[in-house]
């Protein structure tokens, strides 16, 4: 029996982890299935897109030509004039004339448009020209932000179970190593003392058999024989549930009997998962400082990697951009010379977008707090006090 009961509880427990883990795996495999599909749709219509020479686009050409005939041979003179002139001239440009469609909207090209989409990032160096696309984009957004917010309260969640955790893990070894402190100053009696309290209690928990539990009532003759039968039954209980193993569940045998009931369970509990989303989150309860600092160290690692493929970056640079990247400001000012490298990093994004997420829920904590303790103050303040008149 016991060599066919683990088989069966190794099953147990790897379809419990399985069916736990099954709810966050299928948000991240759909994000990921939905930003697939959208790179192959924008990269078929926005990369096959005609190049036509646009009325702008010639005349931009036509101006520029004229500038560059009219600038004479000293230099020293016209200077000022035609840089003014050549400022305002590419100001009226597109950046879409200068670039070949296939090379921007290629797969990776596009796969990195989608994530600052659904990722609300939206650098704006790339976005959709053809109306069709500026349609689809709207579409694509509609349903990608939630999914996106929908996974990060998700992963929040094992994020803040892991942080609170480890916060409470701390606390307990700083709480520890303050009692053994205390405990190293005292005197040898109480040592002595501690060291019998244990023994005692080790020997009273100590199961005793039914003979020793008879004999031991020899001493209790003098009591009522009620209360004598009440103490015995209850230590014969006491003996019988620590020698006994388990007993099986009776749920267990009508699943084995029944696997529609097993099924029934599991379907239970996978959506019991569901509605926990966001639960964690709410729970979460540490220093806002400690979330500042894992801030900090989280920017400075990638800040640290990024310049590897990013040549024109330093770590100044970098960290800047990846703040901007991960608060989702994304002005676009700092461009990527291998944006399909940075596509590697967005397992990288998405956790950072989390770190960040629980620190803006904290800092929003700590100000609904701030704000009730405000009001509760100036009201108390502005309560007319009661007058008490003589009788």
């Amino acid at each position: 029996m016991a060599t066919t009961s683990q088989p069966l509880r190794g099953k147990t427990t790897c379809k419990k982890i399985f069916w736990a883990v099954f709810p966050h795996a299928c948000f991240i495999l759909s994000l990921v299935i939905y930003a697939f599909l959208g790179a192959l749709m924008f990269s078929h219509i926005e990369g096959n897109r005609e190049v036509t020479l646009s009325e702008e686009y010639i005349a931009f050409l036509q101006n520029l030509t004229c500038l560059a005939r009219k600038l004479s041979d000293n230099v020293t003179e016209n200077e000022k004039m035609f840089k003014d002139d050549i400022h305002e001239l590419f100001n009226t440009a597109d950046p879409v004339w200068f670039i070949n469609p296939k090379d921007r909207w290629n797969f990776f090209g596009s796969l990195f448009f989608c994530c600052t989409v659904f990722t609300t990032v939206g650098y704006g160096n790339t976005y959709p020209v053809t109306r069709i696309g500026k349609y689809l984009c709207i579409l694509y957004a509609l349903f990608g932000i939630p999914l996106m917010f929908l996974v990060l309260t998700d992963m929040g969640d094992i994020l803040a179970t892991v942080l609170s955790k480890s916060y409470n893990e701390f606390r307990k070894l700083q709480s520890r190593i303050q009692a053994s402190k205390l405990y190293s100053g005292s005197t040898c009696s109480k040592r002595n003392e501690l060291k019998t309290r244990a023994q005692s209690k080790i020997v009273i928990n100590e199961p005793l058999t039914i003979m020793e539990v008879l004999r031991s009532q020899s001493g209790t003759k003098q009591r009522p024989v009620k209360y004598r039968n009440v103490e015995l039954f209850e230590m014969l209980i006491a003996r019988e549930n620590e020698n006994t193993q388990p007993v099986r569940n009776k749920s267990m045998e009508r699943w084995s009997s029944c696997p529609e009931l097993a099924r029934e369970k599991t379907v239970s509990r996978v959506i019991e998962n569901f509605d926990k989303i966001g639960k964690e989150l709410e729970k979460l309860d540490v220093p806002i400082v400690l979330m500042v600092l894992v801030i900090f160290v989280y920017i400075s690692c990638a800040a640290a990697i990024l310049p590897n493929w990013e040549r024109n970056m330093d770590f100044q640079e970098a960290f800047y951009f990846c703040f901007i990247t991960l608060t989702t400001i994304g002005f676009g000012d700092t461009k990527l010379e291998h944006p399909k490298f940075f596509l590697f990093f967005s397992l990288y994004i998405i956790i950072g977008m989390e770190v960040v997420f629980i620190a803006f829920k904290l800092g929003q904590d700590r100000l609904i707090v701030l704000y009730k303790k405000v009001i509760s103050f100036c009201a108390e303040k502005k309560m007319p006090t009661k007058k008490i008149y003589p009788k």
